[in-house]
């Protein structure tokens, strides 16, 4: 059975744009008032990156398949990922607030760190989920610069306090991976996964 359209459960303005990039018809299936979606993303002690990623994924598609089922919708596909950057083993998620961008950013100044996608699709009754790993070369960067893109608000709500498609470019000597991985939706992957459930696009 082929689909004509699939549901993104993301709020991500960045994943649309990269589904409309591959010509996929989507609507938005997004969490309720009364779901505590940033819960999903809590940290386990001693998890590695990648096994983070692949949890939280797939906790936010099971979310997702609840809440289809829950508002009746007319069943189609559904769509969910997760990104996160990592230092070794250390998850770098959202920063909390300016200090904690900061902090982030001088971290990951000068040194090389991963970008970790990973995205799931459901789609009657079958999961498939493909993970992306990137490696993303930064500059030693100056403290005025942190505190100048900190105070864009850039940082806030991005994993690894910055988004490659920022002026935070400027600081990226290096790339080697998906660079729509590194946005948040590694297009490679995510078309094998719409295929495999015959999604046209």
């Amino acid at each position: 059975m082929s689909h004509d359209f699939i549901y993104l459960a993301s709020q991500s303005p960045r994943r649309r744009q990269l589904l409309e990039q591959l010509g996929v018809r989507h609507e938005l299936l997004l969490p309720g008032p009364h779901e505590d979606a940033e819960a999903l993303e809590a940290e386990i002690r001693g998890e590695s990156p990648p096994a983070y990623v692949e949890r939280v994924t797939r906790a936010k598609l099971h979310a997702a398949r609840r809440r289809l089922a829950e508002r009746g919708l007319p069943p189609a596909p559904i769509l969910c990922s997760d990104t996160t950057v990592a230092l070794g083993r250390r998850v770098l998620g959202k920063p909390a607030d300016a200090a904690g961008a900061h902090a982030t950013l001088r971290l990951l100044a000068g040194r090389t760190h991963r970008v970790i996608t990973a995205v799931a699709l459901a789609w009657g009754r079958r999961e498939a989920l493909a993970v992306n790993v990137s490696r993303v070369a930064f500059d030693p960067i100056d403290e005025r610069d942190i505190a100048h893109y900190v105070a864009t608000g850039e940082p806030f709500g991005k994993a690894g306090a910055y988004a490659i498609q920022s002026a935070a470019a400027a600081w990226i000597r290096h790339i080697a991976g998906s660079y729509s991985g590194i946005m948040g939706l590694p297009l490679y992957e995510t078309a094998q996964l719409l295929r495999r459930a015959q999604v046209r696009f």
